[in-house]
């Protein structure tokens, strides 16, 4: 079957941060998870967006908590799309969330194996990244074939980092993984954390923010080379201004690749990341899976 923009359609979870993606793509729809303060339930972006979110979040007395889209809410999504013949439905790692849970059991709903499934084993703007990928394929011509092999070099050769200023966060939701170890440690350490399959991997730690700048640009450009193939993602949480020295780093130290996103993390990554989280996400994508 030949795949097209035309005929496929993809569909994202909000923790992707990508809101506007049914805007800019009429095949794209975003399924909200929902974020909780107190008795009172929002869906993420749809309901809360960041900004209100963050304003909340430095008066609140106890921390929100998130949840995972109901099936149900999948199911509409999917229905909704009745008119394409095949669906993408990418999400956040299932080891971070029950979201893939979720989606999975509207897709065996619908049956015919018209939902294919994609565990991203990541979130925020490197799903965003993936699904711009598929995208660009689409809009040409490709086949489930040709899309199997990018997600697998997607999961294996894709890069990410990123810090957050306390792993208070992390640590409350359930979401730290093997960063447990760099908990509770002394004031300004600040921890260069990546998400590998699925989970929350400590990198390094260093002192204070110019140090942690200092290793992402170590990294950044010892596992790249400066090309337009070199795809770029940012995501801050309510940092706008480490986003925008992140931003110039990447178009010193790589002048020709190109950020496809800037981004806040919306209420649910936020809720697990805390404010002042900084990161970025790469991708060399040649469209050699043709």
């Amino acid at each position: 079957m030949q795949l097209t923009a035309a005929n496929t359609a993809v569909v994202v979870d909000s923790t992707a941060d990508f809101p506007e993606a049914p805007e800019r793509f009429p095949n794209w729809r975003v399924v909200p998870l929902y974020v909780r303060f107190g008795d009172e339930s929002y869906r993420d972006y749809v309901e809360l967006g960041p900004e209100e979110f963050y304003a909340r979040l430095r008066t609140a007395t106890e921390l929100p908590t998130t949840s995972q889209p109901t099936p149900q809410d999948f199911l509409s999504a999917y229905e909704e799309l009745g008119g394409f013949e095949r669906i993408y439905s990418l999400h956040i790692a299932s080891r971070l969330s029950g979201t893939f849970g979720s989606a999975r059991l509207a897709a065996e709903e619908i049956g015919g194996g018209r939902v294919r499934m994609v565990d991203t084993e990541t979130a925020s703007a490197a799903i965003t990244m993936l699904g711009l990928a598929i995208q660009r394929r689409l809009e040409v011509g490709t086949t489930d074939d040709e899309l199997d092999k990018l997600i697998d070099r997607y999961k294996q050769e894709h890069g990410l980092l990123f810090t957050v200023d306390t792993l208070e966060f992390l640590a409350r939701g359930g979401r730290i993984g093997r960063a447990r170890a760099m908990a509770g440690q002394l004031l300004n350490i600040k921890p260069i954390l990546t998400i590998t399959e699925g989970e929350v991997v400590p990198v390094k730690r260093v002192r204070g923010n110019r140090k942690a700048m200092q290793e992402f640009v170590r990294d950044f450009t010892g596992a790249t080379t400066d090309g337009p193939d070199l795809k770029v993602g940012i995501a801050h949480a309510d940092a706008p201004e480490r986003a925008e020295a992140l931003r110039k780093m990447v178009r010193a130290e790589r002048p020709q690749a190109e950020i496809e996103v800037v981004t806040t993390l919306g209420a649910v990554v936020g809720t697990h990341a805390g404010p002042g989280t900084v990161g970025f996400f790469w991708f060399l994508d040649d469209a050699g899976d043709r």
